[in-house]
């Protein structure tokens, strides 16, 4: 590592994951976003999910730990990897 190289990782526990899936499958909260993005005047509609259909999502993710979504290098040397 060089001098000025940082090095930081975020652990995300899955158990957020979870709760996180159950928070964006809510129908109430997804009434809330809508009603926001109806204020802002766009005719965008965030959709419905059903809290099955992201279950093989997590299922996958817990089953492949460690494997690189994204790697990449800047012109000025900085490095930006993101791991699950």
């Amino acid at each position: 590592m060089k001098v000025n190289e940082k090095r930081f990782s975020i652990p995300v526990p899955y158990s957020v994951l979870n709760l996180a899936c159950l928070i964006i499958t809510s129908k109430k909260i997804n009434q809330l976003i809508n009603k926001a993005i109806e204020k802002e005047g766009s005719k965008f509609i965030f959709p419905k999910i059903e809290r099955n259909d992201l279950k093989p999502l997590l299922q996958g993710l817990s089953k492949n730990r460690g494997v690189t979504l994204v790697e990449t290098k800047l012109k000025d040397g900085t490095e930006v990897v993101v791991k699950l």
